[in-house]
């Protein structure tokens, strides 16, 4: 059996790659990952002097490739599985990936590294013991007012428990998303995280009236945060 590595990649600065991630990617011959270009990018961009072969692996034809990478992987080869940035899994694809690989008794190890989530969370000023991920909300309206209405619920409910919140916005959909929780929860404090690691890195923390008078054009993505505890 081969091995499957989950490798993290830098979310901006190339100087938060790891050396054992950057020893990995010039041993292994094969890389499966969102976009081949981006990838091939980075490694150029690293100076990795090994030519693997990328392998697309993105959520449209995930189903599809499992089972050639499963074969790969059963044959002896030894399989790096990235992103296009920061950690794989967490909101991107290879979770089933991992999931068939425990089934086959294939070894998997991951090599930390950059995360938006954590790096939101680390330089947010809310509280870091216990948080909740929510990945991307829902798209549809009401299923997001569901999402939001079911979390309210939880942390009136179970006031121990609480935790702060963290989720992924796009741009176009950050004022809206804001109005909305403006509904719900009203004017919270919230933190918004944007440009992590990049040279234009901000992580801002205010009531939501305050934070929204600076953003008449939201550009990037966005990482938001709130602690009903707080």
């Amino acid at each position: 059996m081969g091995i499957l590595y989950i490798v993290s990649t830098p979310i901006g600065n190339l100087g938060d790659i790891t050396k054992r991630s950057l020893a990995i990617f010039e041993k292994v011959k094969i890389v499966v990952c969102e976009d081949t270009r981006k990838t091939g990018l980075l490694f150029k961009l690293l100076d990795i002097e090994n030519k693997p072969k990328f392998i697309s692996f993105y959520n449209e034809v995930e189903d599809m490739k499992i089972n050639m990478v499963l074969d790969l992987l059963m044959r002896g080869n030894e399989v790096i599985l990235v992103s296009d940035a920061g950690t794989p899994l967490i909101s991107d694809p290879g979770f089933k990936l991992v999931r068939e690989c425990k089934k086959n008794n294939i070894e998997v190890i991951s090599l930390p590294g950059p995360s938006a989530v954590l790096a939101a969370l680390t330089s947010s000023g809310l509280p870091s013991d216990k948080f909740i991920f929510l990945g991307y909300l829902p798209k549809k309206k009401n299923n997001r007012k569901k999402l939001l209405m079911d979390i309210k619920t939880w942390q009136e409910t179970y006031l121990q428990l609480k935790s702060t919140i963290i989720f992924f916005e796009t741009p176009h959909s950050l004022i809206k998303t804001l109005d909305e929780l403006m509904i719900i929860f009203g004017d919270i404090q919230i933190a918004l995280a944007k440009e992590l690691s990049k040279l234009h890195e901000k992580t801002t923390l205010g009531k939501i009236t305050d934070l929204k008078k600076d953003l008449k054009v939201p550009k990037g993505e966005y990482v938001v945060l709130f602690n009903l505890g707080v």
